[in-house]
């Protein structure tokens, strides 16, 4: 079947994300470092991230808690307060940033636009990732905006059922293996994998994807390219 709808993801894909996060993880180590080498301040503020994904989800919130959960749980709760206000401040800056776009961005939805759906399927805090989208400008661009706390092969099918097309019908673009590929692929649809400089230890995958449906290229550019042929 020919495909209608692409999705796709926003961080990463469409703006400039985890680089905040690493930035704000050398700024929190850098704090702590009276307790504990950065290195292993790091291990630890991560190991406390995955133990909180199924309370607090993706995005900065939960970070930011994570963030005072680690600092408390390292210095044996002796951390000032001041201290913990610099951590909450660390968040906060990450919630101010400017939505910068990645290159070629805009070009790319405006030319595929009207040849096909278009819809935004984006995994994250729901509050921030509209705060992102609004000051991004393309949402004038998406049939559907679909926020998921969680990119599982479920998830994927009730969008997919959503929006009333075949799995076959279904592209999605993203720069996650792991959330925005794999799922799909084993739903039935396509997927073109996007890769970013940086990318979160939870979401990497150590093994070499191969499929009929699954393609990798360089930008989005290459991926709007892609799609014409397919």
């Amino acid at each position: 079947m020919p495909i209608k709808v692409i999705a796709f993801d926003a961080d990463d894909t469409l703006w400039v994300n985890e680089p905040f996060f690493r930035e704000a993880e050398e700024k929190f180590a850098s704090l702590l470092e009276d307790f504990m080498p950065q290195h292993a301040i790091m291990k630890e503020l991560y190991r406390t991230e995955i133990d909180n994904l199924k309370l607090y989800g993706y995005g900065i919130k939960g970070f930011m808690l994570s963030m005072i959960e680690t600092a408390l749980r390292i210095s044996d709760h002796k951390v000032s307060i001041t201290l913990i206000d610099k951590v909450i401040r660390i968040g906060q800056e990450m919630l101010e940033k400017p939505v910068e776009l990645l290159p070629g961005v805009e070009d790319v939805l405006k030319a595929l636009n009207g040849d096909y759906r278009m819809v935004l399927a984006t995994k994250g805090d729901l509050v921030d990732q509209e705060r992102k989208l609004r000051k991004s400008g393309l949402e004038k661009h998406f049939h559907h905006i679909e926020i998921m706390s969680e990119k599982r092969v479920e998830d994927y099918e009730k969008l997919v059922k959503h929006l009333d097309v075949h799995p076959s019908e279904f592209l999605m673009l993203g720069n996650s293996l792991k959330s925005d590929i794999l799922p799909v692929l084993e739903l039935g649809g396509h997927g073109i994998h996007i890769p970013f400089h940086t990318t979160w230890i939870h979401e990497q995958v150590d093994h070499v994807v191969e499929h009929e449906r699954f393609f990798e290229v360089g930008n989005i550019a290459q991926a709007a390219d892609l799609i014409r042929k397919l």
